[in-house]
């Protein structure tokens, strides 16, 4: 198990790295501001993507050999990106980044949750989380070592991207399970929880744009590099050291309450960046932080929400079309925020956000109007979710509140 989680760490690191790096260094190049918000919408589309059909590639070549695909395929495109900087290109390969990521994912996902016994799966999740969001941040630190002018960078995002190969390949753990075809029943979760569906696509919208062009937003307020990373990296810890305590704000009153609260104050963080316009490193980083600490949290407790109002066996099914959806948010948020920067200045992203964030603050407020609260015993424990560039629905099947694992 310490092998695959080793993998799984390497396929973070390479994941924040090459993220942050591609909109620092397109900045440096001179891309406009769609081209580097359409960079996120690629990703996400290709992320998307790869939850749905990868599955089915797994099953005609196998999980070692797909695996292998997927990173050897991943340390290609983060080395093309470095020899062939062109902001079309670019957009093109990070769609095929999301998609072998998904695909990456999911593989080491479902061995996981292959070796986890219903004993352990608690452990093995809480461990997943752990190295999903170490992992990502130390990917994204890696940036203040080199220059992103040059190729270097680019070259190590490919080798983390190989070494993910090596646990994996020398593992000797069976081969686990087929992968399951993701189903979409958008309509289905919609009537169990119009405010986590809407919610979850609110919250894609912001996390999108804040995670597509945080950095481009950094680096044109004048910014250096490392302020970026730590900003970056900042947002990311905030939003998962802030999900238990809210999350468990939400087991004891209607989470309905908990999401517009925190849906109120990241617009409410946000809308001060965009008045107030910091431009010492340490307000940004301070402010950006508390905006993540609560932007970040929404997701998770808007999935808690939806299954408190699902059937116990239909947490996979309910959780991965949240899931999905939340995607198709990640790829309209880059748009938006886009477009408001190209027109006005670099804190309009914020606007963007905020939007979002009001939006679902609004719909929430509605939802505590015309539908009844979930009461207390048919609530579970809150659980906070792994980092949402790297989950997929096999990390949700891992996921204690699954269930017992078929013998």
């Amino acid at each position: 198990m310490l092998s695959l989680l080793r993998g799984t760490g390497f396929l973070l690191a390479a994941t924040g790295l090459h993220g942050l790096l591609l909109p620092l260094r397109g900045q440096a190049e001179g891309f406009s501001t769609a081209s580097l918000g359409l960079l996120g919408t690629a990703w996400a589309g290709g992320f998307v993507a790869g939850c749905i059909l990868a599955p089915r590639l797994v099953r005609q070549i196998g999980h070692v050999r797909a695996f292998g695909t997927f990173a050897a395929s991943g340390a290609i495109i983060a080395l093309l990106t470095g020899l062939m900087v062109d902001q079309y290109v670019w957009i093109v390969l990070r769609a095929f980044t999301g998609f072998v990521m998904a695909g990456a994912y999911m593989i080491v996902e479902s061995w996981l949750n292959e070796k986890a016994t219903n004993e352990s799966r608690g452990t093995v999740f809480g461990l997943y989380m752990i190295v999903s969001y170490a992992s990502l941040v130390a990917g994204q630190m890696i940036v203040v070592l080199g220059d992103v002018r040059n190729a270097s960078l680019f070259m190590v995002a490919g080798i983390f991207f190989c070494l993910a190969l090596i646990p994996t390949a020398v593992s000797s753990a069976a081969t686990p399970k087929p992968l399951e075809d993701v189903a979409l029943d958008l309509k289905g979760i919609y009537a169990t929880s119009p405010l986590a569906l809407i919610g979850c696509f609110l919250t894609g919208v912001a996390n999108g744009a804040w995670g597509t062009l945080g950095a481009v937003y950094g680096a044109r307020i004048g910014i250096s590099n490392t302020g970026i990373a730590v900003m970056a990296s900042a947002v990311v810890l905030a939003g998962a050291a802030l999900q238990f305590p809210v999350g468990r704000l939400s087991d004891i009153t209607d989470r309905r309450h908990v999401l517009a609260g925190a849906a109120v104050g990241a617009a409410v963080f946000a809308l001060l960046v965009f008045v107030l316009q910091p431009r010492s490193a340490a307000l940004v980083i301070v402010t950006t932080a508390a905006y993540g600490a609560l932007a970040y949290t929404l997701y998770s407790v808007a999935v808690a929400h939806a299954n408190d109002r699902a059937r116990p066996e239909e947490f996979v099914k309910v959780s991965s079309g949240l899931l999905l959806f939340y995607g198709f948010g990640t790829m309209v948020g880059p748009v938006l925020g886009a477009v408001l920067m190209a027109e006005m200045r670099p804190e309009s992203l914020f606007l963007a956000t905020a939007l979002a964030h009001t939006l679902l603050a609004v719909y929430a407020l509605v939802s505590i109007r015309s539908r009844a609260p979930v009461s207390q015993a048919a609530k579970e424990a809150f659980r906070t979710l792994p980092v949402e560039q790297a989950g997929t629905p096999e990390s949700l099947r891992l996921d204690p509140r699954t269930g017992p694992a078929a013998e």
